[in-house]
């Protein structure tokens, strides 16, 4: 199936794109009114991702409604330890919860690494149904979380300012930390595996809490891990790696076979480009920013592309969109971004 609007593949295979294709982390959800009016009719979050049907009809709402350049399925990195045998809730205003946590090599030992057919099946339907939708329109985008933000969740059992425990594992028993991570690797690196046999053109490792940990941990407990994911990956599809507040790490990630490295809203951009050589970067407006007149918007969004110019850029929010963000003003931050030619 050919690509209609290929930008965002191209950018991201590092090709040269006649303007620079733009997307948002979370532009499929609370931002679009016909999202919350398909959730209001469910019991819940988790519903919405293991239904096919309607993560598909989410992943497309905003290819509609704001013509972005690519669409990205529309799931939960928790589907993963879900799959490994560690389910968890999705608890409104609070966000995810495991009723059970790892803390033992005993619990470590009954996680299954999961076979993606079988134990995430429904998310792969979902990309299909997607793929099949889009019809060559944009492309599509799978994900999974890092290795290291996954163990975070299963060991601290619910979001967290400090994630004591889970850092507390490392420095406590750090062979144990390295199985768990074993196992989420190999499962992660089938499932996305499985994502690219079911459609999707570019793979995305969301590492949410990479900033939480000191440089010497980062290394030794998720850029090892993410590099596994790359390697894997990149013989397949082009592999973007987020990791939030890890800006010390991007001279390891420049010497990983992933593509694209994204970039928080705190990171300089220039600074980056020399580290990350010909990587293409993905970024990085502060989402507060949408937050404006629509003036200021247009002027935060030719700030921020300014500050990308001598090399592939690919255009998006330094974290995910924010939920109470007027979709008027995302429009505004789309349309910049394609009328921007510097």
């Amino acid at each position: 199936m050919t690509t209609k609007n290929d930008l965002y593949l191209r950018a991201a295979r590092g090709e040269t794109t006649e303007r620079t294709p733009v997307w948002l982390m979370r532009q499929a959800g609370r931002i679009l009114p016909e999202y919350r009016a398909l959730r209001a009719r469910l019991s819940g979050f988790k519903e919405l991702v293991e239904t096919p049907e309607l993560a598909a009809e989410v992943t497309i709402q905003p290819i509609d409604a704001l013509d972005v350049d690519a669409a990205i399925i529309f799931s939960d990195i928790l589907v993963v330890p879900d799959a490994m045998g560690l389910p968890y809730e999705m608890v409104e205003a609070r966000g995810p919860l495991f009723p059970n946590v790892i803390k033992t090599a005993a619990d470590v030992d009954k996680l299954r690494i999961a076979d993606p057919e079988e134990h995430l099946g429904y998310v792969l339907e979902a990309l299909r149904i997607t793929k099949r939708a889009l019809n060559g329109r944009v492309p599509l985008i799978g994900f999974a979380g890092a290795p290291w933000t996954i163990l975070a969740y299963m060991v601290e059992g619910h979001g967290s300012k400090t994630f004591s425990k889970a850092r507390g594992m490392l420095y406590r028993e750090p062979a144990l930390a390295h199985r768990l991570l074993e196992k989420i690797t190999a499962t992660t690196i089938a499932y996305l595996q499985a994502q690219v046999a079911a459609g999707a053109q570019v793979v995305q490792v969301f590492d949410s809490w990479a900033g939480i940990l000191p440089p010497a941990h980062y290394a030794e407990f998720s850029t090892r891990y993410i590099a596994q994911i790359c390697a894997a990956l990149a013989p397949l599809v082009p592999v973007t790696v987020f990791a939030k507040g890890a800006w010390w790490a991007v001279e390891d990630f420049a010497a990983l076979p992933c593509r694209t490295i994204g970039l928080d809203w705190n990171q300089d951009p220039a600074a980056v480009r020399r580290q990350a050589g010909d990587k293409t970067l993905q970024g990085n407006l502060d989402p507060c920013a949408l937050y404006g007149t629509r003036e200021q918007v247009r002027a935060a969004t030719q700030a921020m592309l300014r500050q990308f110019a001598g090399g592939p850029h690919i255009a998006n929010l330094g974290h995910g969109v924010y939920p109470d963000t007027d979709p008027d003003n995302v429009r505004v931050f789309v349309d910049t971004v394609k009328e921007w030619r510097g």
